[in-house]
């Protein structure tokens, strides 16, 4: 039988996004529609789960299983959903609020366990859907509302943890390359084990000056290094608009204890009903 040639089309839902004109994650989800098409993905056995946030409408716009869950709480329910079902493949996604804030946790987490997902993450460095509050990767001096004078405080660099927590693949890409992105999400769903991607994904609203983005991006210019070390110094000291590849790690992924070190489930039902 010859295999199904896919269109990018065949992966977006009769749901028109409904984002501010000009937000980056136009440009991710027609990422996501290019690297689905190019990995041939059946979307029966795709999953796409997402938090809480502008980004996490994503599910909702895919021709695939989707999965709109709680604020923070998309990589335990992805983390669950590969653990029981091995054949689908299985993303996450959200933006830096949700998944470096209220998800700091769960991201941390899901580096160290390796399982076999693949986690996309929007950073425009504010709060869009609520209306331009400081997240965890807004700048110090940046003024919003709540901080007419910035909040003062490091912003969180979550490539770094990643990292450090045991993410096997981590990449920065821009979500006005779309067919780059495409490409790094294509790579990202093929590597064995946990992969985080931070997108470059402007604002337009409550950041508007991230339109520049555009001109101020060095666009793959990064390249897996040699080591974990190596690794870290790009992204502690290297151009924070710099994108590409930055580590492709050779951990197994995690795939459950087993059979043997786990209970029956009639056996873990009895205990309840006793």
């Amino acid at each position: 039988m010859t295999e199904q040639i896919r269109k990018p089309a065949d992966y977006k839902s009769a749901i028109k996004p409904i984002w501010c004109p000009g937000c980056g994650d136009y440009g991710v989800l027609s990422a996501i529609t290019k690297a689905f098409a190019k990995l041939r993905l059946e979307p029966e056995n795709t999953a796409v789960v997402s938090g809480i946030g502008c980004a996490a409408r994503i599910p909702a716009y895919i021709n695939a299983y989707g999965f709109h869950g709680l604020h923070g709480r998309a990589l335990p329910i992805a983390t669950g959903l590969k653990l029981a079902r091995p054949d689908l493949t299985v993303l996450a996604m959200g933006g830096d609020g949700d998944m470096y804030s209220i998800g700091g946790n769960h991201f941390m987490h899901a580096c160290r366990r390796n399982v076999d997902i693949t986690l996309l993450v929007m950073d425009n460095r504010i709060y869009g859907m609520t209306k331009g509050q400081p997240s965890p990767t807004t700048e110090p001096d940046f003024p919003t509302h709540l901080y007419p004078d910035g909040t003062h405080l490091q912003p969180l660099n979550a490539l770094a943890i990643a990292l450090v927590a045991g993410a096997n693949f981590v990449a920065r890409t821009f979500s006005g390359d779309p067919n780059g992105l495409a490409e790094d999400i294509a790579m990202a769903i093929n590597h064995p084990g946990f992969s985080v991607i931070e997108i470059l994904s402007p604002c337009v609203t409550f950041r508007p000056e991230q339109r520049d983005w555009k001109h101020q991006v060095q666009r793959n210019v990064l390249t897996p290094a040699a080591s974990v070390a190596e690794a870290l110094q790009v992204v502690t000291t290297g151009p924070e608009l710099a994108t590409g590849v930055i580590w492709k790690g050779d951990r197994p992924p995690y795939e459950g204890p087993g059979e043997k070190a786990g209970i029956a489930l009639d056996r873990l039902l009895e205990g309840f009903a006793a």
